[in-house]
C-alpha cells in the first residue's frame, strides 16, 4: 500500500447502552462480528481506527457518563494509537476534530460502521459525503430497531436499514458490504 493511502476506519457508538431491552428488536445480530473482523484487518494493515463514543450529560440518557451504557462494547479494545472522540450529537463531526483529523490524514475516503444506522451512521456519513471524504458505509456492519411511524404502525428495523443505506447510496456514500471492504484493503496492501 502507498505510505500516503489512508484509508481511516470510524467505528460509531457501538456502545453498552444498545444492549438496553428498551431499544426493542434488531435487525443485523452479525453486526457487531463484521465490526470486529473489520478492526483486525484495519489492525494488520496499519490502517487508522477511530472510536466514536457518544457520551450524554442527561442523566435519564442510556449515554450519561456516570452509567455503563457509555462505555464501549466489550469487543470494542482501542490500543494506544487509536483514536477516541467523544460527542454529544448525532454527527461525529460536531463538537470533535474528525474533520481536521481527517484532513491531517489527507483521506480520500473513509470506512463508516457502527450502530445505529439511520441515527448517528447516516448524520455521518452524509456530512462526510458533503466534506468530501468520499465515506463508503458497511452494510452489514451496522444495525438499527423496529420505530414506530407518525401514525403508529410499526416499521421494522430490514426496512429503515435498507431505506436509511438507499437515502445515502450514489448521493453521499458509496454502499458495500464487510467482505468488499475488506478485499479492497487487503489488495491495496498487495499493491504496495
Amino acid at each position: 500500500m502507498n505510505q500516503n493511502t489512508v484509508v481511516p476506519l470510524l467505528i460509531i457508538d457501538v456502545q453498552q447502552a444498545f444492549h438496553d431491552p428498551s431499544w426493542g428488536n434488531r435487525n443485523n445480530p452479525m453486526c457487531e462480528d463484521n465490526i470486529a473482523r473489520l478492526i483486525t484487518t484495519w489492525e494488520e494493515a496499519n490502517q487508522p481506527i477511530i472510536y466514536v463514543q457518544h457520551v450524554s450529560q442527561v442523566p435519564e440518557s442510556l449515554f450519561y457518563f456516570k452509567k455503563d451504557g457509555h462505555l464501549f462494547q466489550d469487543f470494542i479494545r482501542p490500543r494506544e494509537q487509536d483514536t477516541i472522540l467523544t460527542k454529544q450529537v448525532n454527527s461525529a463531526f460536531i463538537g470533535t476534530n474528525l474533520q481536521e483529523l481527517l484532513e491531517a490524514y489527507q483521506a480520500k475516503s473513509i470506512i463508516v460502521t457502527g450502530l445505529i444506522t439511520n441515527h448517528c451512521v447516516e448524520t455521518t456519513a452524509r456530512m462526510a459525503g458533503n466534506l468530501g471524504f468520499g465515506p463508503i458505509v458497511v452494510s452489514d456492519a451496522t444495525a438499527t430497531f423496529d420505530r414506530r411511524s407518525l401514525s403508529g404502525s410499526l416499521i421494522l428495523a430490514d426496512v429503515i436499514h435498507d431505506v436509511s443505506l438507499a437515502n445515502l447510496n450514489e448521493e453521499f456514500a458509496t454502499i458495500q458490504t464487510t467482505d468488499e471492504v475488506i478485499a479492497m484493503i487487503q489488495m491495496k496492501a498487495v499493491q504496495a
